[in-house]
């Protein structure tokens, strides 16, 4: 006998068999973390992945439909396990993403943080979200820190439509950190130039203050892989300059947000060229007027939240003040009926 099979069948039967063959690894966080990598093929540098990073609470009910979804800043990975565990104390399922070019995500060949359109991050939000729904999550909070919070603020902002309930920013990268000429100026020139020379390099500057903040080998308390998050920031291309502005143009001409959104920040910044005691009580990195000013324009349900004496991330803040941050998180989250399964 000759059995025809449908392709759509066949298409099917294709995506099940790739559903089921996930492979789950222990995470470098241990405790129960877990990791799955998500192929991307290849774009202009070559091989590229993601990652997906979960953990649940196992005291909590197995039916729970609720999860967060973490999107670490520039320089960074998600690497925050007190974070995670706040989380899921309060019966969160807790998922963060490496984002391509990133810690866990980071292949041979690949140029740390390399991105030419904030836009490229589409597809490993996208594809976490499809793990969470493998996972039969079925509502989720998406929470952003610095770059990662704009990039979580553009992709809200041209999908609305999701399974996304929430967004949580923390020190969102919404302004250059730098004078109106710079701005005005440099920053267009820059990001023209880069269609003619893409990989044409400018440097950070050399200031180590914020990382000496957070290291437990300088003035903070934290450990983390410092190949993955550096020390001293590494240049940047101009299409990742690119890259940012026009990001910055979507936020900042409207972006229209519909979902809550909680805004957080600190209280103040800092941008001494050393390090001085006034790192460990600001953000060392951005301007929080420029925040506030922006990010209150996101959307029309946006709470704001300055945190006192807070870092840039605020998780990593001083405990007494981080604990600030998690009661601010918790607290709007049950203001917002975000927690009725």
């Amino acid at each position: 006998m000759n059995f025809r099979i449908p392709l759509i069948n066949i298409l099917l039967i294709a995506i099940t068999i790739s559903v089921n063959a996930r492979e789950w690894q222990q995470d470098i966080l241990g405790d129960g973390f877990e990791l799955t990598y998500i192929n991307h093929g290849n774009d202009y540098s070559g091989p590229i992945r993601s990652t997906v990073i979960k953990n649940k609470n196992p005291e909590c009910d197995n039916g729970l439909k609720r999860g967060i979804l973490y999107v670490h800043g520039y320089n960074d990975y998600f690497f925050q396990k007190e974070m995670a565990e706040q989380f899921m104390d309060s019966c969160w399922t807790f998922y963060a993403t490496d984002l391509r070019k990133y810690g866990r995500s980071i292949l041979p060949g690949n140029k740390k943080f390399q991105v030419r359109d904030i836009k490229e991050y589409f597809a490993d939000i996208d594809s976490a979200l499809s793990v969470m729904r493998e996972d039969g999550i079925e509502e989720v909070i998406l929470m952003g820190h610095s770059t990662g919070g704009l990039t979580t603020s553009v992709y809200m902002s041209e999908k609305p439509d999701t399974i996304i309930i929430g967004l949580i920013l923390n020190s969102p990268f919404l302004e250059w950190n730098m004078g109106s000429a710079m701005r005005k100026l440099v920053i267009p020139t820059i990001s023209t130039l880069s269609y003619l020379i893409p990989r044409m390099s400018f440097s950070q500057g050399d200031n180590t203050a914020y990382g000496e903040s957070l290291l437990k080998d300088h003035h903070g308390e934290w450990e983390y892989n410092t190949n993955w998050k550096l020390l001293h920031s590494q240049k940047v291309e101009a299409s990742w300059i690119r890259a940012i502005d026009n990001a910055h143009s979507i936020i900042q001409d409207g972006a229209n947000i519909k979902i809550p959104i909680l805004l957080m920040h600190s209280d103040s910044s800092v941008n001494d060229s050393e390090w001085t005691e006034a790192y460990q009580h600001a953000d060392g990195v951005l301007n929080v007027e420029d925040i506030s000013r922006i990010g209150r324009k996101l959307g029309p349900q946006v709470r704001e939240a300055t945190i006192k004496g807070g870092l840039h991330d605020l998780m990593l803040s001083e405990p007494e003040i981080r604990n600030n941050v998690y009661q601010t998180i918790f607290k709007w989250i049950e203001d917002k009926g975000l927690n009725q399964s």
